[in-house]
């Protein structure tokens, strides 16, 4: 695949930063916050397409499907590490949200050298997990061109499944090959072609509109609190209880005492309480409501 560097704007050099190495500290740090204060602007233009690839993943997970996110380097590292963020959060299972990354999870600690120009390899990781037409594929590459994301992008559109790419690059060759391109130009590095700056804050922001979305979407949050958290260490657990009190207004031993019938689920905790119901009712309705604390208390 031929490149043009000098037409990507992840490669250009920043007018502003032309004598980074003669900056203080302090001038360094000064001009990397005032070139990240642009990146919420870039991504702006670019919301009504992240709120569709939103719709398409809730109904993914919602039909027993799952969300890929395919990526190389600081890309494919930020999307393993929003999947595996999806389920201490959110309690669902590792495998609803997965992150590929080039080279596979080594590569997440270590480089693995040519795996991204792999284009085989983008699908044979999506063949390897059974990939269905109810499965979501979101992209992830700075350049917008890695091969690798390219391949997997590829063989999702065979499959039939929605897809999605972010990039940093505007008319990339991914964005143009995902049903939904989502290029988002935030011009050139303060540290010429790293990519793990700016351009990786700008794909961890709509990441994480991506999976809060998503899951609250699918009844993960009553309000604006996490129902569905696992409680795997104290501090979870004290938040637990915390959010069954936010949600209801009991006090700390009723709370305590309804996480307990529930099984330790806050949200069938929190049902029960604003219902007047038992853990086997709130379990019912919460089933019939798709997960949904709101409906399940109607």
């Amino acid at each position: 695949m031929n490149i043009n560097f000098e037409k990507m704007a992840t490669e250009t050099r920043n007018p502003n930063t032309m004598n980074l190495d003669q900056m203080t500290p302090l001038e360094i740090v000064t001009v990397m916050n005032q070139e990240d204060a642009l990146i919420p602007k870039a991504i702006e233009p670019h919301l009504n397409d992240i709120a569709q690839v939103v719709k398409w993943g809730v109904d993914s997970v919602s039909k027993g499907g799952r969300i890929f996110y395919m990526g190389a380097g600081t890309s494919g590292r930020l999307g393993v590490l929003d999947a595996s963020e999806c389920p201490p959060t959110f309690g669902v299972k590792p495998e609803v949200v997965v992150g590929l990354i080039a080279g596979g999870e080594q590569a997440f600690i270590k480089a693995k050298e040519g795996a991204e120009d792999d284009r085989e390899l983008g699908k044979q990781d999506l063949v390897d997990r059974g990939l269905t037409k109810d499965d979501l594929v979101i992209g992830l590459a700075a350049s917008g061109r890695t091969p690798y994301v390219l391949g997997g992008l590829e063989y999702a559109k065979e499959v039939g499944c929605h897809t999605a790419a972010v990039t940093c690059n505007a008319d990339s060759i991914l964005g143009k090959t995902a049903e939904v391109g989502i290029d988002v130009v935030i011009g050139p590095e303060v540290l010429t072609g790293s990519t793990r700056l700016k351009a990786g804050t700008a794909q961890k922001m709509i990441l994480n509109m991506f999976s809060t979305a998503i899951m609250v979407g699918c009844g993960k949050a009553y309000s604006n609190l996490m129902v569905d958290v696992q409680q795997t260490n104290e501090k979870l657990v004290a938040r637990a209880r915390r959010i069954v009190m936010q949600a209801t207004g009991v006090d700390e031993q009723l709370a305590d005492e309804k996480i307990r019938e529930a099984g330790g689920s806050c949200k069938t905790a929190i049902t029960m309480i604003l219902a007047g119901i038992d853990a086997e009712e709130a379990k019912k309705r919460l089933e019939a409501a798709g997960g949904h604390v709101r409906q399940a208390i109607s």
